[in-house]
């Protein structure tokens, strides 16, 4: 253990650490104090090694052993962190899922700004405005690691990329991918100043999403899961697709929708390089 670490055992519910730790579930206390929480000893080790350590490190006093929590513990004592240890209830109480697994992290929000963004770090981005559901948000981050995106950019008001549901449904990639938040008046000027290719599913002068001309970096905009895009943000677009709907549904979930844009456009440019 590291001469700043701590570890301790906590059995009360009413420890002033629990309060604190299920006080980040909801998104006023987040952002008040710049905090979220993730569970799993799977995306705890992501985000290990994506350099990511936990600040503080909450393990179920009835876990199994296991040489990647040995990894993580280590990992928390050298950063000097806290780790404690507590029962399943008490796990339960932090992170509001009726069978948590038997690790949970607290770690620092990340820079979300446009201005950390290397746009020409990948071909790929994807872009989401006004997206509302959490569990679309994390599978969207999903598809980014999968293709090889430099990350996911939030325009306007969408989910918080940080609440419990968000970070459980990204499966790790919350870690992996860089994530930026953004008016749309902030986006267009920053994504103007440099080279960026803007497109969109739409159904205005739009070409076939196949055999399209993408362009890298190509940005992929997603709209707001019941309403789509404003009509301004598509004519912004550089490049507007449409992607045929062969039954009686006029439209994809979002997050799919950008997932098969995606590896469209991946395909695409690997055919150019």
């Amino acid at each position: 253990m590291s001469p700043s670490s701590e570890r301790r055992t906590i059995t009360g519910f009413s420890n002033s650490t629990v309060k604190y730790l299920r006080s980040l579930r909801e998104k006023k206390h987040r952002k008040r104090e710049g905090k979220f929480l993730a569970e799993g000893l799977r995306l705890l080790t992501d985000a290990r090694e994506c350099g990511h350590v936990p600040e503080i490190l909450v393990m179920s006093d009835t876990r199994d052993p296991h040489p990647l929590l040995a990894e993580l513990e280590a990992a928390v004592a050298a950063a000097g962190g806290a780790i404690i240890e507590t029962s399943p209830d008490i796990l339960t109480k932090i992170t509001g899922k009726s069978n948590p697994q038997a690790v949970a992290g607290m770690f620092a929000e990340f820079d979300t700004s446009l201005t950390q963004l290397a746009r020409s770090a990948a071909p790929i981005w994807l872009v989401a405005q006004e997206l509302r559901d959490p569990g679309n948000l994390g599978t969207m981050l999903r598809t980014c690691d999968a293709v090889g995106a430099g990350g996911l950019i939030l325009i306007d008001d969408c989910a918080d990329p940080f609440s419990v549901e968000a970070v459980r449904a990204s499966m790790g990639a919350v870690f992996t991918q860089a994530i930026a938040q953004a008016r749309w008046d902030e986006f267009v000027p920053w994504l103007r100043g440099g080279e960026g290719q803007l497109v969109a599913a739409s159904l205005r002068d739009a070409v076939p999403y196949r055999g399209a001309p993408y362009q890298a970096p190509c940005f992929i905009l997603v709209g707001n899961e019941s309403q789509g895009l404003p009509e301004d943000y598509e004519a912004e677009c550089d490049l507007r697709v449409t992607m045929p709907m062969k039954g009686r549904a006029d439209s994809l979930n979002a997050a799919v929708a950008g997932a098969v844009l995606a590896y469209e456009v991946l395909d695409s440019l690997s055919q150019q390089t």
